[in-house]
């Protein structure tokens, strides 16, 4: 083995693309095809990247074609070189782009006035917003679609840096003939037997379940749901109760009401934003949230 690397190695990341492809497919026809070029041309480049790193990445077998040892090896490492070249080009996309700043925010959250403090003090910025689905969070950060997230937790934080802005409290959604409709609160001893909806999400599941609960039990199951509607109707049908965030009152179709809960700990509303975030415009809205979003309407 060197005793170092060799420095010298200058791959086009065209050529690493056109590999994988061939990978893929195992077939430089099939290849060539999705890759919109000819296939005597795929040859050639794939030879040139073979010369390029010294080593034959490909056998042609009368089924197709199939990876030597050396190009197993290399192609984890040319799958995480596209990634690397790719999340080096949207950084450096957004660095260039730093007088514009996209906040994202999930159901029932208001950004209002942060964002047009933000608008005021940046008049020459484009402050944009995008609603996104709880499940998006963190993608749309790390993806750069969104370079802030109003959101609740739980939800993945891996790689983000988040900040509490403020506690908000759940209440117990019921279909308006329910039993414990009108009542000034609830316990989870009063919906002991009462099904709740299932999510896919587990950590979603057990959080907006109180699954399990304070004193072991499980939360009696209603059925699986994928959609926030899907949830609504089951409730209003009289299938199933449901927690909500407190903000839902007001905004409730009519023959769905809210009981506030008590002995249940609030959620939690947060600003998330990505981990080495450097932008001057996120600090800036990081500070606008923080002066401006301190409570949900009711509170």
């Amino acid at each position: 083995m060197p005793d170092s690397l060799d420095l010298d190695v200058d791959l086009d990341l065209r050529l690493v693309r056109y590999f994988t492809v061939v990978a893929d497919h195992l077939h430089f026809g099939r290849a060539a095809a999705a890759l919109h070029i000819a296939q005597p041309s795929l040859s050639r480049q794939i030879h040139r990247l073979e010369q390029q790193l010294g080593a034959r990445l490909l056998d042609r077998t009368p089924q197709g074609s199939r990876l030597t040892e050396a190009g197993e090896a290399f192609l984890p490492r040319a799958r995480a070189l596209l990634r690397s070249a790719a999340q080096a080009a949207a950084v450096t996309r957004a660095a260039a782009q730093a007088s514009r700043i996209t906040i994202g925010y999930t159901g029932n959250l208001i950004v209002t006035p942060a964002v047009r403090q933000m608008r005021h003090g940046y008049p020459d910025s484009d402050v944009g917003t995008l609603h996104l689905a709880w499940s998006d969070a963190r993608p749309a950060l790390l993806e750069h679609r969104v370079d802030a997230v109003v959101t609740r937790l739980p939800f993945p934080t891996g790689q983000l840096h988040v900040a509490v802005l403020y506690d908000e409290p759940r209440v117990l959604l019921v279909p308006v003939d329910h039993r414990l409709a009108g009542k000034e609160s609830v316990t989870l001893d009063d919906i002991a037997d009462e099904p709740m909806p299932k999510f896919s999400d587990a950590d979603f599941n057990a959080y907006w379940r109180v699954d399990p609960r304070p004193d072991g039990r499980r939360a009696p199951d209603g059925p699986l749901i994928q959609a926030m509607e899907d949830k609504l109707e089951l409730i209003a049908g009289g299938q199933a109760v449901s927690f909500a965030p407190a903000s839902v009152q007001g905004r409730l179709r009519p023959d769905l009401t809210a009981v506030p809960v008590e002995g249940i700990d609030p959620l939690q509303v947060v600003l998330a934003t990505r981990r080495q975030e450097r932008s001057r415009l996120a600090a800036a809205f990081r500070r606008s949230a923080e002066a401006h979003l301190t409570g949900w309407e009711g509170s």
